[in-house]
């Protein structure tokens, strides 16, 4: 399960990354010296950033569920 978890942090980096390209787009987070602020190519690359990030995280939810359901499947062949 430690894989799948791994995954999921990754998602989760990946979706904050997004998440603050995104408010540096639309001017809310970020020094008014940066090249993001207050540009719309941010929010729209951020956008997309964010939905890879959702992508692996649930791909990480996908594989934790399939590895609970193997381990199940394999105790009740034992019984």
């Amino acid at each position: 399960m430690e894989k799948s978890y791994s995954v999921i942090g990754i998602g989760s980096v990946i979706f904050i990354f997004g998440l603050i390209f995104d408010l540096q787009g639309q001017s809310a987070i970020g020094p008014e010296s940066s090249f993001m602020y207050a540009n719309p190519n941010w929010i729209t690359y951020g956008i997309g950033i964010m939905v890879v990030g959702i992508t692996v995280i649930g791909t990480g939810i996908v594989l934790n569920i399939l590895k609970i359901r193997k381990i199940r499947n394999q105790r009740q062949e034992d019984l």
